[in-house]
């Protein structure tokens, strides 16, 4: 499963002495480029010694600070890795046949059951409540209008997400496929909107964009992203990641899925009754429409 450097150093954030956690706030704060920076100008920016910045690599787990650059400069290379990378390096992958459930007689369905039950378990693990209850909020607040967007695999589930919201409320927009209508589109984000953005690796710069501008209009921003981040998650207001890991050279969806379906069940829950009139009024039009 991945793990980025800022997650290892959030999660040794108690084990550091208070000089050692403003180091490690530098580092958080600027992440990832302060990694890359002098000892000296990270010592400075968090007003401590020289000393007390390698000590704070030595307690994060690491022989010195070339080494936690290092371990960075994996992390990175991993971020923008496309499937052809993924699929040359396979010869040396952690997805071996020899994970194999029990009561699953092939190796190879037994590998790929035992990694999307790792994956979809640590994903859900690993989603802070707060920001998963933010998201619920934003999306169930009927003057709030909601856009989403995904990008060359995931707009299939910015869809899902959205086709599933339009059932129990109202004002629910897709990012429009030509040019001029998404000109368009991104010129009307407004204050009381909420902009939904499924980015992940190798990600799209359009992505960023729009998050950027939705916040510079004053609206809110969720952003789903896997465990590197996606340059959109800079301007989100609340950030839900999920792992990828596949026994393919993809990135697997499967953790997304299950999380946007967890997301969409919290936040009819939260509309409650309105919710489920207005899927009682869909169901209606549709039969009298004859589309079901």
């Amino acid at each position: 499963m991945s793990h980025t450097l800022a997650d290892e150093i959030r999660r040794r954030l108690g084990d550091l002495s208070p000089a050692e956690r403003k180091v490690a706030r530098v580092l958080l704060a600027g992440y990832p480029a302060a990694v890359f920076e002098t000892v000296a100008t990270i010592a400075e920016r968090a007003s401590v010694s020289a000393p007390t910045v390698l000590r704070c690599a030595s307690r994060l787990g690491f022989k010195g600070f070339p080494d936690l650059q290092a371990a960075l400069r994996s992390e990175l290379d991993a971020r923008t890795a496309s499937p052809i990378t993924l699929y040359e390096n396979s010869g040396s992958s952690e997805h071996s046949a020899s994970a194999r459930p029990e009561g699953t007689s092939d190796p190879r369905l037994g590998a790929a059951l035992s990694l999307v039950r790792q994956a979809v378990s640590q994903t859900f693990d690993e989603v802070a409540p707060h920001e998963f209850y933010d998201a619920v909020n934003l999306l169930s607040d009927p003057r709030r209008r909601v856009h989403v967007a995904g990008g060359r695999f995931t707009h299939l589930l910015a869809q899902y997400l959205g086709l599933h919201l339009t059932q129990f409320r109202d004002q629910v927009h897709f990012l429009p496929d030509r040019d001029v209508e998404r000109a368009s589109f991104l010129t009307q984000l407004a204050r009381r909107d909420v902009t939904v953005v499924f980015d992940y690796r190798r990600y799209e710069p359009d992505k960023t964009v729009m998050a950027e501008l939705a916040r510079e209009r004053g609206g809110k921003v969720i952003v789903f992203t896997d465990p590197w981040l996606s340059p959109a998650a800079a301007h989100a207001d609340v950030v839900l990641t999920t792992q990828v890991t596949s026994d393919s050279p993809y990135d697997s969806l499967t953790p997304a899925l299950a999380l946007v379906e967890s997301l969409v069940a919290a936040v009819l829950d939260r509309i409650g009754d309105e919710g489920h009139e207005r899927m009682k009024m869909s169901e209606s039009v549709a039969k009298r429409t004859g589309l079901i």
